[in-house]
């Protein structure tokens, strides 16, 4: 008896990385992602909640940071008790906490480059002063600056 004929199947996997901020679910696989009707993600759309990119022909397009922020809304709204007013104004305080760290970051960065300068500065300070002298009349030693004390001036004071 012939022997029943082996068919091998390959499966091939490919993947492909797309950019978070990319739209690229439409509203009902974002909907499914994030375990929410699709008309939730349209109110969450109408309060400025989110805003999804759009096809050439109109079509919402969702990211993957749209998801992951419908998510953290839908966490909001069940876990923490927000209502859609909460949730906004906790959205709102973050992006400007956000615009605040980056600020900060600068401000850190443009201290520390200031700090490099006048440490820079105070070595050239020391240098030029070091070789200053102090010439009197034409006659006199040249001593140098550190080496000398001020001349200190006396004023005259009338009293009537």
């Amino acid at each position: 008896m012939p022997s029943p004929r082996r068919t091998v199947r390959t499966t091939t996997t490919t993947r492909v990385t797309v950019d978070a901020d990319r739209g690229v679910f439409m509203i009902s696989v974002a909907a499914e992602l994030a375990d929410m009707h699709p008309q939730t993600l349209r109110v969450y759309e109408a309060r400025g909640l989110i805003e999804p990119k759009r096809s050439p022909k109109g079509t919402r397009l969702y990211s993957q940071a749209d998801v992951e922020k419908l998510r953290r809304i839908q966490a909001m709204t069940s876990e923490l008790g927000l209502n859609l007013a909460g949730v906004e104004r906790v959205m709102e305080l973050e992006a400007q906490l956000e615009r605040m760290q980056r600020k900060v970051e600068t401000l850190e960065g443009r201290a520390a480059q200031l700090q490099e300068e006048i440490a820079g500065l105070e070595t050239r300070r020391d240098e030029v002063r070091a070789d200053l002298v102090r010439y009197e009349r034409p006659g006199t030693e040249i001593v140098r600056a550190e080496d000398v004390r001020p001349a200190r001036r006396t004023i005259k004071v009338e009293r009537e």
